[in-house]
Order: C-alpha cells, then sequence, then structure tokens
C-alpha cells in the first residue's frame, strides 16, 4: 500500500498578516494530514494582525508558530517544494512573484482586507470572521477535489473556479 501524498501550499499576500496567516491556519486544520501549509507576504507586516489571533483562538484553532514573513523565505534552497500556490489579495496576484521550483498549480482567491477594514471594534471582527469564512468555505471545496485523478487543466480550471466561486 502507497503511503498518501502529503500536498504543499503557501498562500500569498501582501502583508502577511490576515487572509494569508487564516488561510495557513485554517489548512493545516482542515487538511490536517493530507495538506501542509505556509504563509508570506511580498511584502510583510513583520506580525500576524491581532484580530487574526484572536479569531483563530476563538475557532480553536493554533496560533503557535504563525509569524509574518517575506516570500523570499521560501525561494531559498531547502525550502518546501510546493504543489499549490494561492494569492488571496488582488495587490499579490499582480506582483512579480519568486519563481517556485517543481511549477505548483497557482489561483488567485482574492478576498477583501480584514485588516484595512474601518469602523467599530466589531465592524473590524466582522470582517475578519467574514474573510475566514470565505477561506473556509474555499478550502472545504480544495481539500474535496479527487487530486489525483484531476489532469493537470481540469484541476487548474476547479482551483480558479473556487477563487471565483461568488459564494465562497
Amino acid at each position: 500500500m502507497t503511503e498518501a501524498k502529503t500536498y504543499n501550499v503557501l498562500f500569498l499576500c501582501t502583508g502577511n498578516s490576515a487572509r494569508s496567516i487564516l488561510g495557513e491556519a485554517l489548512l493545516n486544520s482542515m487538511g490536517a494530514g493530507r495538506f501542509r501549509a505556509w504563509s508570506a507576504g511580498s511584502h510583510p507586516k513583520g506580525e500576524p494582525h491581532p484580530l487574526a489571533l484572536e479569531l483563530l483562538r476563538q475557532k480553536g484553532l493554533p496560533v503557535e508558530g504563525l509569524r509574518s514573513k517575506s516570500w523570499d523565505e521560501f525561494a531559498q534552497a531547502g525550502a518546501p517544494q510546493f504543489d499549490f500556490i494561492f494569492t488571496v489579495c488582488d495587490n499579490a496576484a499582480g506582483e512579480v512573484c519568486p519563481v517556485w521550483l517543481g511549477h505548483p498549480m497557482t489561483a488567485h482567491w482574492g478576498i477583501p482586507d480584514p485588516a484595512a477594514a474601518t469602523g467599530s471594534e466589531d465592524e473590524r471582527r466582522k470582517a475578519f470572521l467574514t474573510a475566514y469564512t470565505q477561506l473556509a468555505s474555499r478550502l472545504n471545496m480544495f481539500i474535496h477535489l479527487p487530486l489525483a485523478s484531476l489532469d493537470k487543466m481540469t484541476l487548474q480550471k476547479s482551483l480558479s473556479g473556487i477563487g471565483a466561486d461568488p459564494h465562497a
């Protein structure tokens, strides 16, 4: 019996403080054993947003080890080789990314930035919950794809479709 493959996934954003951090924590929880997730940013803020960490704790997800880091860290020798890379903010989708070894599948899953939300504390918390819910919905679709049996073109179309789903 062959061992099931563990897929490596990278979530990219500009600041790596909110959406990509949420994606990393969510996928590591939802896809435990089958997926291993990381996150990075083109211009990292230096630390995860406090409301992102608060929400993850409220949802019972571990926050240990979550940190804001540059995508350059993952373009170095010895870095994980990724199977999938998802951009979760519109800025990062348009930036020139490092060259990733192994030619991972990529998709843009744009989500409004909760860290940019204004208003009361409750309104800002609601923006984080909305981003969390959208990511959880998309990741639920992603982890249920029959990855091993899809050809590359069909898989790419599926990944792009998840990002374009208005209900996710």
